[in-house]
């Protein structure tokens, strides 16, 4: 069975929308679009090569699926992350889009939970869901997430989407691995553990 890894950056305040450029996703006015790189440092960098490791295909929702698609094919061959991006198979999740065209690409077909599930059952390595946020509120309400890696950065925003918005369905997660680099951004990496448990002091 394969896993489905939601890859996601956030703010302090949990906000996940456009990290990487001020017109990245200015959806609902948001203004603070290119909030990571400043928030960042080094160790952030190899923390999520790591997340890479045992990975072999993406899952993509159609917007960071664009924008991915007009970065990476003519992205700087030095990058490290160039190669792997180009070359790792992309799953996309759309409503619209008819085609894909980035390479190792394929446009789901049918509902989106039943594609994934299948996807969970075929032969091969994790798949990270990244970026997404729509495509990953839909996987966390039918319980198809086997595991978080995040990037908590040391900014607080106030406005924006949110991974775990209002309406979240209630999880125990159980820490795998959690540290914090020089620039005091979290590299956390949690599993879903059932439902959480209350009690009172």
């Amino acid at each position: 069975m394969r896993k489905i890894i939601v890859c996601t950056f956030l703010t302090l305040d949990g906000v996940m929308q456009a990290p990487g450029g001020p017109d990245e996703d200015a959806e609902s006015g948001f203004e603070h679009g290119g909030w990571q790189k400043a928030a960042s440092d080094d160790e952030v960098g190899a923390g999520i090569a790591g997340w890479y490791q045992d990975s072999d295909a993406m899952l993509l929702g159609r917007k960071t699926y664009e924008i991915f698609a007009s970065y990476w094919p003519d992205a700087d061959p030095a990058n490290p992350f160039t190669e792997r991006m180009n070359g790792m198979h992309k799953y996309v999740a759309s409503r619209t889009l008819t085609s894909v065209e980035w390479q190792n690409s394929t446009l789901l077909e049918g509902d989106v939970v039943d594609a994934v599930r299948r996807l969970k059952a075929s032969d091969g390595g994790s798949i990270n869901v990244v970026g997404s946020g729509d495509l990953a509120q839909t996987l966390m309400r039918h319980d198809l997430v086997d595991e978080y890696r995040l990037t908590i950065h040391p900014v607080i925003i106030g406005t924006g989407k949110r991974l775990f918005a209002d309406g979240a369905v209630p999880t125990s997660l159980e820490p795998v691995s959690v540290s914090t680099t020089k620039g005091g951004t979290v590299l956390a990496i949690y599993r879903p553990n059932g439902k959480p448990t209350y009690d009172s002091y």
